[in-house]
């Protein structure tokens, strides 16, 4: 999802009692229409609230060096090691990285052809996305072999698993979520902000019984209730997106890993030179 000529709309969001607008590009409609919140007391913007998220600040607990040639399209922390997924025809790889050196210290070759995409763990394997092609490769978390590929249709963008389940984005305001072994849809999930859908949910990641997704090209987080799909929290990115710099207008926000056993948070972007593990305020 890179590089195509770009419509720009403006989503508003109020959080934390003020207005924020977020940026981010049109995609093709959902496959079905969106779900609508209950209609609720609105004020005078139109929006409930009582039901704008909060805008939670992020703080930068540690900085990390990271690839800054890596278009990174999904990030996972299993069993105690960080996987990088990277995009681009004839660069799509995965990859465990050393977190202390930004290093690679194994990588598995995506056919050239395809754009590597989103990338999940599941029990002893990994699994990751192509853009179009609809193929999902499965590799061995161990040792990085490939162990075979499943079919699925539509675009693949981000994927992220709670166990039980792998969920796809695929850069509309729709979740779907799959069989981990066959792939086989089960449901979907339509993502509302204040009502209304919000497209262009990419990379994800389960944390703390929510998905937290980045949405591209927006400077935003937003964490989404798993059973109805509501935004409930917006995490700010911005003071890190003016940190990093980048020039590239491709060079976004985009992956998240979640470490559950020493409970750290780690975000990045497409051709960043660092990887911030952030906390973020409880609410």
């Amino acid at each position: 999802m890179t590089l195509r000529w770009l419509v720009v709309p403006t989503v508003a969001l109020a959080a934390a009692g003020a207005a924020l607008t977020l940026h981010a590009p049109d995609v093709p409609a959902p496959r079905r229409p969106a779900a609508t919140a209950p209609a609720a007391a609105n004020d005078a913007s139109g929006t409930s609230a009582a039901a704008r998220p909060p805008l939670l600040t992020p703080r930068v607990v540690a900085r990390f060096p990271h690839d800054a040639q890596a278009f990174t399209e999904g990030l996972v922390w299993h069993d105690g090691a960080l996987y990088e997924s990277v995009g681009l025809e004839g660069r799509s790889d995965v990859r465990r990285v050393d977190l202390t050196t930004g290093k690679v210290t194994a990588r598995a070759v995506i056919p050239p052809a395809q754009f590597g995409e989103g990338l999940a763990a599941y029990k002893d394997r990994l699994v990751s996305l192509t853009w179009h092609d609809g193929i999902a490769h499965r590799w061995s978390a161990r040792t990085l072999k490939p162990l075979g590929t499943a079919r699925y249709t539509g675009e693949g963008w981000g994927l992220t698993s709670d166990g039980r389940a792998l969920t796809r984005s695929d850069g509309s305001a729709t979740l779907t979520f799959h069989d981990p072994v066959t792939l086989a849809e089960q449901r979907r999930l339509d993502v509302t902000l204040n009502g209304r859908p919000i497209t262009q949910i990419n990379e994800l990641e389960w944390v703390d019984g929510a998905i937290l997704a980045n949405v591209w090209h927006a400077p935003f987080l937003v964490r989404i209730d798993p059973a109805n799909g509501h935004v409930t929290a917006i995490v700010d990115l911005r003071a890190i997106v003016a940190e990093v710099g980048a020039t590239n207008p491709e060079a976004v926000a985009n992956g998240i890993a979640w470490d559950a056993g020493k409970r750290r948070l780690f975000v990045t972007g497409k051709l960043w030179p660092t990887m911030f593990e952030i906390a973020l305020p409880a609410k």
